[in-house]
């Protein structure tokens, strides 16, 4: 096992806070004094099916974790995610059904397994002990904050003092940072991570710890990834984010089309390159912005396809943008053939590849003129067009989509 400096030296890297600022070397000496590996815990909730590279940011640090010798302790939160985070929100946030929850929990563990080692770590569903709860233990948890400091939450500030009048704050939403911080107590946590804007979750759990007679959790909070616009966070409804499960193909084509001023976080922070090389890559962005990204998007591809996948994914990426030509292999998409109506409105077609969500989406980037179909690359730009449907049409958006479509 490396030093304890060692070690802090690496985990302070993209870290935002650390709470109490010499807590975590205390963790670490105690656990080199002892032997003792520490107990690491990130929770996700299953809230939907995709992982994207903003998930990845705590993940990758506790898989550094894990590297180190320290134990994983992974939180599925198929109970908070029925109560929904609040954190950093205007509104309530929309509730999940057990059953939807269920269905984006089958396909989470998946997607994490890319990023850390599940056959060493330890994996847990909040639901195992919520799901014993009784009235009383609900009023004993509740008990244990007051109305004033659950106030205290920025969000929960901003919504109560409102104007010209106050955003309701259900009841239920303030069970949420009790929830996520009585997982600490139940796994017995010594280290949690969380984006920057989840302190006030992980400092509850060192609240309920010390309640329970536990030693409390050292919190690590990290940046919140900026997504491919360069302002917002990265999310899917927000549609700027890089999935975890995507193809190669998307992964490298998504990346290559960031801001240059993300460069140096995205580096810092989805990377294990050493920081003096990162400084050297992003002070070549005014000369050689493209060589910056193309080794950014190399890098992103590599860790979640293999090194193979690097040089294919550029040269497609290469192909499509700069030579205007296809990659050599196309995605297909099967219509029906009893949806397969020749000929078709080009705002139906591009909802039922899955480039759009709605016909006005598509009516948006036809006029936009960002639709071409066929080997000619026919650009279409009134939205009323109709286009013959044969199988094994090439249809594409941009340059990021395209797909061969395959009549059933």
């Amino acid at each position: 096992m490396k030093s304890v400096d060692e070690q802090l030296e690496l985990i302070r890297r993209g870290v935002d806070q650390i709470e109490p600022v010499d807590g975590l070397r205390k963790k670490l000496e105690h656990s080199a004094k002892t032997g003792k590996p520490l107990r690491v815990k990130y929770g996700i909730d299953p809230t939907g099916i995709d992982v994207h590279l903003g998930h990845t940011v705590p993940l990758r640090k506790l898989k550094l974790f894990q590297e180190l010798g320290h134990q994983a302790v992974l939180i599925i939160g198929n109970y908070t995610a029925l109560v929904g985070d609040p954190t950093g929100r205007s509104e309530m946030r929309t509730r999940l059904t057990p059953e939807q929850v269920e269905l984006n929990a089958k396909d989470y563990l998946k997607q994490i397994g890319r990023i850390i080692d599940l056959s060493k770590s330890e994996v847990r569903f909040n639901g195992e002990w919520f799901g014993k709860f009784t009235f009383l233990d609900v009023l004993s948890l509740t008990g244990k904050i007051t109305v004033q400091r659950m106030l205290e939450r920025d969000d929960f500030s901003k919504r109560f003092h409102a104007r010209p009048e106050s955003v309701p704050i259900y009841l239920h939403e303030c069970l949420y940072p009790l929830m996520q911080g009585h997982d600490s107590v139940e796994i017995k946590a010594d280290i949690e991570l969380g984006g920057s804007e989840q302190l006030f979750n992980l400092m509850m759990g060192r609240r309920l710890q010390e309640a329970d007679g536990q030693v409390p959790q050292v919190c690590v909070t990290l940046p919140i990834l900026r997504g491919l616009d360069g302002v917002r966070r990265m999310g899917k409804s927000l549609g700027n984010y890089v999935g975890v499960g995507e193809s190669a193909d998307d992964q490298f084509s998504k990346t290559m089309s960031i801001p240059d001023d993300l460069l140096k976080e995205w580096y810092t922070l989805l990377t294990d390159r050493p920081l003096t090389e990162i400084e050297e890559l992003c002070d070549s962005v005014k000369t050689a912005p493209f060589d910056a990204k193309k080794q950014l998007s190399r890098d992103i591809v590599g860790f979640y396809h293999g090194p193979d996948a690097e040089p294919v994914a550029q040269t497609n990426w290469v192909k499509r943008v700069s030579e205007k030509k296809d990659p050599d292999i196309i995605p297909e998409v099967n219509i029906p053939s009893a949806d397969a109506k020749d000929p078709m409105g080009i705002l139906k077609l591009l909802v039922l590849v899955g480039f759009c969500k709605s016909n006005n989406e598509a009516r948006q980037k036809v006029t936009e003129g960002a639709v071409n179909i066929g080997p000619e690359r026919i650009k279409l730009t009134d939205w009323k067009t109709t286009v013959p449907l044969e199988d094994g049409l090439v249809i594409r958006l941009g340059s990021r989509n395209i797909a061969k479509i395959r009549i059933q």
